[in-house]
């Protein structure tokens, strides 16, 4: 075909050893690399155009670095799935300038480091081609297919070259090629002209195996990962021959060669050749000196609550080495602000205490989305707090990675990592403060669910007909137990004089709330003292519904109400939760500051034993 084209030819070398095996490619690679060395003196290229992925072009791309030859790489940033993807960012590792053929190939070359003035996004060069083809007598040449040399040998083996409706041959000029899948019924296999070339024609594909599973496609692709699954390649068939699909334009328009034209006419040949890489922006290296061997490997913890906003340097041990406190804001602009205000505060004392942070760890309520540091949802109490992004504006600031969970779940993980979970395989954290929340381990893990809603436990309906509550059903735990709920019960006792009792008051400036009532039950108040009962008792039947359902080996109560609420629960336990079930455990947690603690456990987790 080159020789169709009417190049000039400089040089042939055969470097392609025979075999099909990696053996055979590693072995072609070094050939190649043996014989390169006097034809690139000989011929002494401005510029080295290598296209693709294959490993041929490696040793191409491997040669002409070495030699100080400026490389253009064609077709790099994409991604397939397989052991191509090494080769070809290798390649573009090598390279100098770059030419793309889709927006996201573009964005992953610059993720790689790539310097943005030196890549051009152009399109697939073949698509002038394919948008461009004219011919129509495509029934003449409906007699050739592409395939493997393994391919044709197992054709062979089993005589299905014989059949009149296949046809197995080793090349299909480019030309008729293009008519030959223009017109396809339907064309199966996992090249990546498949996924790639094909769309611009609309036909259907089927692309078998993981191959090319991490191309972008149009819609006419179909992917089978299983196969060697004989009925779902025959579904796959039925769904797909004949159909048409829109002609997909990802990979190109049709003018790509212009583009590449002018970017080679525009590359300056007397810049300097030292290639450079756009690394984003890190923390100052610190030599290894005693200083930096004697930090204090730390976490920076924050904590959103309802009320206040707090952040802390948390050592490796649990040890609180230093805390700040400030109001939450009400709104996110101030919010934010403050956060990120903190946190470079504390940073920057952590150097002076000789912490290295290694990481942040955000704890808050509502529901949150870990693998993206988002808070989706978040509780009444935090406004303007949904679908924010977290991890972003900290990172970029900070330089600094960053875990978000909720609340309830740091509460677990802090357990797990400095309490009473620590070593257990099951158990389960409640946490009973402002609101109601929990975090579940199992095996060792903590559980997130499918939509990052497990452990939301103050939300188990405990009574058909009871109070209303802040998620807007009745009869939570939250609506029982919460120190809001107590808060309300106060307020109607304060309101009615059924509250204080001798040797108690409250200041007109002091809103009446949770500690009040537990004060005046203490000192013998019978109407608070059922309240709290009451409030237990959901508590404690919520806990038996947590038993029946995950048979953890403990229960860890935790958060300011723990204490008042212990006896009742496991009250309720022995009275209502099955025999099999009776003998777990549950305790008052122990730790001082779970949330904070938990946040800092993400970081100290991840960053010391990548287990998080």
């Amino acid at each position: 075909m080159i020789e169709q084209d009417d190049f000039d030819i400089n040089t042939r070398l055969h470097t392609i050893v025979r075999g099909e095996d990696e053996a055979a490619m590693v072995e072609s690679v070094g050939l190649a690399l043996v014989k390169l060395p006097d034809v690139l003196n000989r011929l002494k290229p401005d510029i080295m155009i290598v296209h693709g992925d294959r490993f041929d072009a490696l040793a191409l791309a491997t040669s002409a670095a070495l030699m100080n030859i400026r490389i253009l790489h064609i077709e790099g940033g994409e991604v397939s799935g397989t052991i191509d993807d090494s080769i070809r960012h290798a390649i573009t590792k090598l390279a100098h300038y770059h030419v793309c053929c889709t927006r996201s190939a573009e964005q992953h070359l610059i993720s790689m480091c790539e310097d943005h003035d030196r890549i051009l996004l152009a399109g697939c060069p073949s698509y002038d081609k394919l948008l461009s083809a004219k011919n129509k007598d495509y029934m003449s040449i409906i007699r050739m297919w592409l395939g493997s040399k393994e391919m044709v040998r197992v054709m062979r083996k089993k005589g299905i070259e014989h059949h009149p409706n296949f046809r197995a041959v080793k090349h299909v000029p480019f030309d008729q090629f293009i008519q030959l899948v223009a017109h396809a019924g339907c064309m199966i296999g996992n090249s990546s002209c498949g996924v790639r070339e094909v769309g611009a024609f609309g036909t259907p594909v089927i692309n078998l195996g993981t191959r090319q599973i991490g191309r972008e496609t149009g819609e006419n692709v179909l992917h089978v990962r299983d196969a060697d699954t004989q009925d779902k390649i025959l579904q796959a068939l039925h769904l797909q021959f004949g159909k048409q699909y829109p002609c997909s334009k990802i990979y190109g328009d049709g003018n790509a060669v212009p583009r590449i034209l002018k970017f080679l006419k525009s590359i300056d040949l007397q810049e300097p050749l030292q290639k450079k890489f756009c690394f984003p922006p890190v923390k100052e290296n610190i030599s290894q000196d005693i200083d930096h061997i004697l930090e204090t490997l730390s976490a920076l913890a924050v904590d959103l609550g309802g009320t206040n906003l707090r952040v802390a340097i948390v050592s490796m041990k649990g040890e609180i080495v230093k805390k700040y406190t400030q109001f939450n804001p009400k709104t996110y602009e101030e919010r934010i602000n403050l956060i990120l205000q903190m946190c470079v505060e504390a940073a920057s004392e952590a150097v002076k205490l000789n912490c290295r942070i290694l990481g942040v760890g955000i704890s808050t309520g509502g529901r949150v989305n870990p693998r993206e540091g988002i808070v989706l949802h978040s509780t009444k109490l935090i406004q303007e707090w949904n679908s924010v992004d977290l991890r972003t504006p900290l990172s970029d600031t900070l330089h600094l990675p960053v875990w978000v969970d909720n609340d309830g779940n740091c509460a677990a993980l802090a357990e797990r990592k400095f309490g009473q979970g620590k070593g257990l395989e099951n158990f389960v954290t409640l946490i009973t403060g402002t609101g109601i929340g929990g975090g579940i381990i199992h095996q060792h893990e903590l559980i997130h669910g499918s939509s990052f809603c497990a452990a939301e436990l103050g939300h188990l309906v405990v009574s058909l007909d009871g109070p209303d509550c802040s998620c807007g059903s009745h009869g939570c735990i939250e609506a029982y137990a919460s120190g809001m709920a107590l808060q309300r019960e106060a307020k109607k006792l304060h309101d009615e004089d059924l509250l204080l009792v001798e040797g108690m008051s409250v200041p007109k400036d002091e809103a009446v709330g949770a500690l009040h009532l537990i004060q005046a039950a203490k000192l013998g108040n019978v109407k608070a003292q059922s309240i709290l009962r009451t409030a237990g008792t959901a508590l404690g039947l919520g806990v038996v519904n947590i038993l029946h359902t995950m048979n953890p080996s403990l229960v860890i109560l935790s958060g300011v109400l723990a204490s008042h609420y212990i006896h009742i629960v496991k009250d309720v336990i022995r009275q209502q939760a099955l025999s099999s079930v009776q003998d777990v455990d549950v305790v008052v947690s122990d730790l001082v500051d779970p949330a904070l603690l938990g946040a800092a456990s993400m970081v100290l987790d991840y960053t010391t034993r990548r287990v998080y």
